[in-house]
């Protein structure tokens, strides 16, 4: 269980936890809720999540590269449930 599709994401939405780590101004321009941990604070503000480290949940951005990078990161650092949303917002919006 490690990457999400945008129909799959789509269905299951009101019962994910969501990471988006997009830019403040993407997420202005379109926002699915959640949490906001930008990409490049991410690794500084790791206690932010930290009560998701045992918890499915998925982490977003807008075309699913950086987003691929981070859930990456957070495995290696112990996050057993993440998610990557493949094709990020830009595949969620398409469907």
């Amino acid at each position: 269980m490690i990457d999400i599709s945008a129909e799959e994401f789509k269905n299951r939405l009101p019962e994910l936890q969501i990471v988006d780590i997009r830019t403040e101004a993407e997420v202005l321009d379109f926002n699915l809720g959640g949490l906001h941990l930008p990409f490049d604070k991410l690794l500084e503000k790791l206690e932010a999540i930290e009560f998701l480290k045992n918890l499915e949940f998925v982490i977003i951005c807008y075309t699913g590269l950086q987003s691929k990078v981070a859930a990456t990161i957070l495995r290696k650092r112990g996050f057993t449930g993440v998610r990557n949303l493949t094709g990020g917002i830009e595949a969620f919006l398409s469907i």
